[in-house]
């Protein structure tokens, strides 16, 4: 299968929320990730994979909030 780098990113950016979501002891306990935490996790630049999460966001496939 063929992908592009847009959706090789956005493969790797939620293998990394999936990864970080099954290392929780409790899975009840809802921690966000970071899109910085994420792209250093993932040898990634930030500024693209916050382009790509603007649109996994309007597609539906994550959740966005503001924070610090």
């Amino acid at each position: 299968m063929r992908l592009s780098t847009r959706g090789r990113y956005a493969v790797m950016a939620l293998a990394e929320m999936a990864r970080r979501e099954a290392a929780r002891p409790d899975p009840f306990e809802a921690k966000p990730a970071s899109i910085a935490e994420i792209a250093a996790a993932q040898h990634l630049s930030a500024a693209y994979l916050e382009q790509l999460f603007g649109r996994l966001r309007r597609a539906g496939l994550v959740e966005s909030a503001r924070g610090p």
